[in-house]
């Protein structure tokens, strides 16, 4: 059997392209213009600056920022619900967001107001003492814009700064919103070219009154760059480039220069080279730096994008830059010549650490490679880095060098290898979290592994919407049995890790991968939402579970608590999608919760409940008749893992999140073509014909049905295996 047809090509690309997704019908009821539902009030509505950010424990009862503090350690001094009491947390209150897709915000609490953003960049403001809706912007994003992005139409959540609000639209805009009202203050294009897939899904940050915001497509065949922008004006102030630009001209700065002497050949430019700053920035205001978690690069392989090798600087590094200027101060690369979509765009977090006896200002990060970094800030100097997890590409990183020694098992150049972790990392964009009184960070962990494997096709850039690996498409064992193995291979955990130790302490483990982001507090708690549709509170000292309550739906972004008038509230941002969940989330039984996007808040005594969930069980239709010979639909089930795959599923087996056309109609069977012809673009689902011919959109139509067919008959089988024998 052809390799790319085993188990383990899951996760070689990780999310969304070509054949797009339909729309929630929700997302309509949304405006451009925002609806005032409550009056106006005298209170100062989101007065926040640097200074009360950094004297933020002086009000522990706000949230002001993306992980609280500027050092983003997701730590909550508030104690009125803990490890004694937390058993009687109830529902307070629940608000349902637009579109049922993928929901990654932390909601921003202060000035009695919450303010949330859910799928398309839409922005709720809330009474967090009731859930009522204050106001709603949506910047209406085209529905089909999602194409354009590797990882769902999610968002991160806004920035808060002298009564405005800040968010970054999917396509690429910076918005500033009058924090009272909602109306649109001013926005900025922040795409440098619009021929490229530029994306904002990452919460946007500020620092001395400079709005910070990167961007997200180096998949796609995009070059990364961080923007700021005058908060007041929104005029842009400084731009820092993360990987050099056409080699045939002069580097904008000493950065580039040092960077592009690192980058082999002249194809790199052309694919864009990737390195999004799409999800990490932190601002240090001790030393004035901003530090920001690079991406991969564009494309994956190395080989392809960097003939000749080099480092291909600043990919998969953290980067210190001056915050008044955007100068490079240092930079620490995690992965050198990544290779296998190792972004270190996972969370950074600030803190002091005894580090061999010495009180040492740090940064801390568990990126996608399975290592966890402790650096000096102040330097960029290295010291620590162990793994936290399983990684065979690999065995140690040098502490001499403060390089990774790989190993031959990691070297997919020349014949295709199974490498742990897989592109999905072991850890992804969830945020941990920090306890300076445990000294613990809690991690979202997760065994992910992939076969990746060299391609001797793609060489060229070929436009928007289209990804960029270097390497093999998606595909899966069309075998059930494969598939539970497949299934099996990967595992989930939230761990206790001590960075000082070096060590993990306590783990509590879940039946599949992409869980949610953490939240520790002085009263002893962690709390986590999971894939399988829970929210679960844990000790925060050995890790026992106390608490949990159903939450309909997967629930994956950073959980975040306040306090209101004597009462501690806790929050967390409910809704299934992403990068995981659209591409291998429908052979996870545990991971087929439905995608029902809501803000979820808890206190001591709640009563609130949530309505029934969504309906899992849907009957197929009668699939149409097999006319193709296996040539076509071979050809087809090529087609279809490389262009439709990441969003419907590989092989056609889709996640609860968007369609699984194994289930299609009969209406939609006839009108197949024009579907994907653009009939649904406004839905969600772009026109795919600027890469298909009308024979090429018939073998893939032959695919879905051939594997509505298998459907059937492995239905029929399970019913006859239900009967009970006599």
């Amino acid at each position: 059997m052809n390799l790319r047809n085993l188990l383990w090509p899951m996760l070689a690309t990780l999310a969304l392209s070509a054949c797009g997704k339909p729309s929630d019908p929700a997302s309509t009821a949304a405006t451009s213009e925002p609806a005032v539902t409550a009056p106006a009030s005298d209170k100062p509505a989101a007065a926040v600056d640097g200074a009360r950010i950094i004297a933020a424990d002086q009000e522990p009862g706000s949230w002001m920022s993306y992980g609280r503090t500027y050092d983003e350690q997701r730590f909550s001094p508030l104690t009125k619900i803990d490890k004694a009491n937390v058993s009687k947390l109830g529902l307070a209150w629940h608000y349902k967001l637009d579109v049922d897709r993928a929901t990654e915000a932390t909601p921003i609490v202060v000035d009695g107001v919450m303010y949330v953003t859910g799928a398309f960049s839409i922005v709720s403001a809330l009474d967090p003492v009731t859930g009522k809706e204050l106001w709603k912007y949506d910047p209406k994003v085209a529905r089909d814009k999602d194409r354009d992005g590797c990882c769902d139409v999610a968002n991160r959540g806004v920035a808060v700064w002298k009564g405005r609000v800040y968010f970054g639209a999917y396509d690429g805009r910076l918005i500033a919103l009058d924090a009272r009202s909602g109306a649109k203050v001013w926005e900025v294009d922040t795409v440098v070219d619009h021929e490229r897939s530029y994306t904002i899904s990452g919460a946007p940050r500020v620092a001395n009154g400079k709005v910070l915001i990167g961007n997200g497509g180096a998949e796609l065949g995009v070059r990364g760059y961080v923007t700021a922008y005058d908060a007041e004006s929104g005029k842009q102030l400084w731009r820092f480039f993360t990987v050099p630009g056409n080699p045939s001209k002069p580097a904008e700065n000493k950065a580039m220069e040092m960077a592009k002497a690192t980058w082999k050949g002249d194809v790199y430019w052309k694919f864009g080279g990737g390195g999004t700053v799409w999800d990490s920035i932190v601002y240090d205001p001790e030393l004035d730096l901003v530090y920001i978690g690079v991406g991969n690069g564009s494309p994956w392989a190395r080989d392809v994008r960097s003939p000749g090798g080099g480092d291909n600087l600043f990919l998969s590094s953290i980067v210190a830059l001056k915050a008044e200027t955007g100068e490079y101060v240092w930079h620490y690369q995690t992965t050198p010549g990544d290779d296998w979509d190792y972004t270190a765009t996972q969370h950074i977090m600030l803190a002091e650490l005894p580090i061999n006896g010495t009180k040492r200002k740090v940064l801390m990060q568990a990126p996608k490679n399975g290592f966890f970094y402790v650096i000096d800030r102040a330097t960029g100097e290295l010291l620590s880095a162990d793994k936290f997890a399983p990684a065979n590409w690999a065995s140690h990183v040098d502490m001499k060098t403060g390089r990774p020694v790989e190993t031959a098992g990691g070297d997919w150049s020349k014949e295709g290898k199974l490498i742990s972790p897989g592109p999905i990392g072991a850890h992804n964009w969830q945020p941990m979290s920090y306890n300076p009184q445990t000294g613990y960070v809690y991690i979202p962990m997760q065994e992910a592994i992939a076969y990746m494997a060299p391609s001797a096709g793609e060489k060229k850039f070929t436009g928007k919407g289209n990804w960029h690996l270097g390497g093999e498409s998606i595909a899966l064992p069309e075998d059930p049995k494969e598939l539970a193995g497949a299934a099996a291979a990967h595992k989930g955990h939230l761990i206790a890790w001590d960075p000082v130790a070096k060590k993990e302490v306590w783990r509590q483990s879940y039946e599949t991968i992409w869980n949610g982001g953490t939240l520790s507090t002085a009263g002893g708690l962690v709390f986590q939402g999971t894939a399988d549709g829970r929210f679960v509170a844990y000790s925060a000292d050995k890790g026992e579970k106390l608490w949990e309550s159903p939450a309909n739906t997967g629930v994956m972004a950073g959980p975040m608590t306040y306090e209101i008038d004597g009462e501690q509230y806790v929050t967390v941002a409910a809704g299934w999608g992403g990068a995981f969940p659209l591409a291998l989330g429908g052979i996870y039984e545990p991971a087929k919760v439905r995608a029902e996007a809501r803000v979820l808040t808890y206190k001591i005594g709640g009563t609130d409940t949530l309505p029934p969930p969504k309906n899992n069980v849907i009957a197929q239709p009668e699939p149409p008749e097999l006319k193709a010979d296996e040539k076509t639909v071979a050809k087809g089930r090529e087609l279809y893992n490389a262009n439709c795959g990441m969003c419907h599923g590989p092989n056609a087996i889709a996640s609860s999140v968007l369609p699984d056309l194994r289930y299609l109609t009969p209406e939609k069977h006839q009108m197949f073509a024009g579907i994907l012809a653009g009939a649904f673009a406004q839905k969600g689902m772009p026109s795919v014909m600027d890469k298909f011919t009308a024979e090429d959109v018939e073998a893939v139509h032959q695919y879905v049905i051939k594997r509505a067919h298998d459907l059937k008959k492995e239905l029929s089988a399970k019913e006859a295996a239900a009967v009970p024998k006599t």
